[in-house]
């Protein structure tokens, strides 16, 4: 149902893209996406504290690939 959304944050957060990010942040149905990502922005923008930073990183990263794990994926019939 999410796979679009947790591929885009994938890319976004690999790449930096984070303008894109937040914007998925604020499109996601995946309200618990949209808290993982606005937790990483907000220690990107305003921490000082590079180990808080690479925690953030860390907790949207297994997020993603938890969640990618187990979304089931809709088959369309032919």
């Amino acid at each position: 149902m999410y796979i679009p959304d947790y591929d885009k944050a994938l890319y976004f957060t690999l790449w930096g893209q984070w303008d894109d990010l937040l914007v998925l942040m604020v499109r996601t149905n995946d309200d618990l996406l949209s808290k993982k990502i606005e937790m990483f922005l907000h220690a990107f923008h305003y921490t000082n504290s590079e180990q808080a930073v690479m925690e953030r990183h860390e907790d949207l990263l297994h997020y993603i690939d938890h969640a990618m794990g187990h979304t089931p994926i809709a088959v369309m019939e032919v």
